[in-house]
């Protein structure tokens, strides 16, 4: 790894400092290691080129083709996938020259992640924040498993991921086993594919993708509005969160206490039947209420039983549902849930499935986005 500061980041951590933890010296100008003509030679050797944090500044003189210092004059050199992470306050982002300066860059091929939501300098918060390390690691191993490809650009995606909780009264709920964890690889990697992402999360415990807008829900009726609320301007929409089929008719508001006496068994829990956010985006969609090339993705997190196997659930459940792409998971046995790695199969409603796509969450989320853009592409 090479780090490529420019003489302002130097004001926060000292070449020495990165030299130390990169194991390579640090240079700044192009009149350093002349002799080396580091200028070409770091662009044209890089695998990947990450800036991280993206100025406002630096996004200007990229998008204006500057080469006055060494990092810019690496970015003109660098023929690998250039991921920008921005930073800054948030009129600055706002900010027109710089929108238009990020649709230059994004024109040319360039992942420019938005930037996270939150605190900022001094007492500041808003959008302009930059995601945590974390975070930006994911989108770059994204990035090099594709290649830097960009075939989602353009597109706005919705992704939930998680569980839904449904209270029985302020202490209890209703839920699942669901982590998010394969949401949110699936958010992940289509923000370094280019697409305009946001990820309705119902109650993960995971940190913010970078590059996604997160909107935080509880409630299947919670999920449901959010996932309206974004779904009317999305071109693709894929629910990975799962969602209670059933939640208590009534919340107490008080904590129900347990009865002591030893041949009392408790009271039975009257339940009533949530909606069904994936069928009811299918069903607008068809009504109209929705654009027509709206995409729609389901998850089937299934288990064979005396009816059948996974697959033969997965299938009706499309067929009801009337999605365009279904992802199956076998979770016999609590397989999958809070795992790294996952291995689903692809239902299309003409019949055909493929895989079993096995390997990382990340791994098989870029599966299920090969497949949006093979659909999206229409019959080869």
């Amino acid at each position: 790894m090479r780090v490529v500061p420019t003489t302002s980041a130097l004001e926060f951590v000292g070449s020495a400092t990165w030299a130390a933890l990169s194991g390579h010296p640090v240079h700044t100008t192009v009149w350093d290691d002349v002799a080396g003509v580091e200028h070409v030679q770091l662009g044209r050797s890089a695998d990947l080129v990450v800036v991280a944090p993206a100025t406002a500044d630096l996004l200007a003189r990229a998008a204006a083709g500057r080469a006055d210092d060494l990092l810019t004059a690496c970015l003109l050199t660098a023929t690998c996938p250039v991921v920008m992470v921005p930073a800054m306050h948030t009129e600055m982002w706002q900010h027109a020259a710089t929108r238009a300066n990020v649709a230059t860059l994004r024109e040319r091929g360039v992942v420019v992640l938005d930037p996270a939501v939150g605190r900022l300098t001094g007492a500041d918060s808003g959008p302009g924040r930059m995601p945590e390390p974390e975070s930006i690691a994911a989108v770059a191993a994204s990035v090099l498993h594709t290649g830097g490809k960009q075939d989602l650009r353009g597109l706005n995606v919705v992704v939930s991921a998680g569980g839904t909780r449904e209270p029985i009264d302020p202490v209890r709920f209703l839920g699942n086993r669901s982590s998010g964890l394969q949401g949110y690889a699936l958010a992940s990697a289509a923000a370094a594919r280019g697409a305009s992402v946001t990820l309705i999360s119902a109650n993960v415990d995971l940190m913010d993708p970078a590059g996604a807008t997160v909107v935080r829900v509880g409630t299947a009726l919670e999920l449901q509005e959010a996932v309206a609320a974004a779904g009317s301007k999305a071109d693709v929409v894929v629910m990975a969160a799962a969602v209670a089929d059933f939640r208590p008719a009534q919340v107490a508001e008080d904590k129900i206490k347990k009865d002591t006496s030893p041949d009392v068994e408790p009271t039975s829990l009257a339940l009533i039947r949530n909606p069904d956010v994936l069928a009811g985006l299918a069903a607008a969609r068809a009504a109209g209420e929705l654009p027509s090339g709206l995409l729609l993705v389901g998850f089937a997190a299934e288990t064979g039983d005396a009816q059948g196997d996974p697959h033969t659930h997965a299938i009706d459940k499309l067929a009801r549902k009337g999605v365009d792409l279904m992802v199956l998971n076998d979770v016999s046995g609590g397989a999958v849930f809070g795992q790294p790695d996952n291995e689903v199969h692809l239902l299309t409603p003409d019949g055909r499935i493929e895989g079993p796509y096995r390997g990382s969450k990340a791994a098989t989320a870029h599966a299920v986005w090969d497949r949006v853009v093979g659909l999206r592409a229409g019959p080869a």
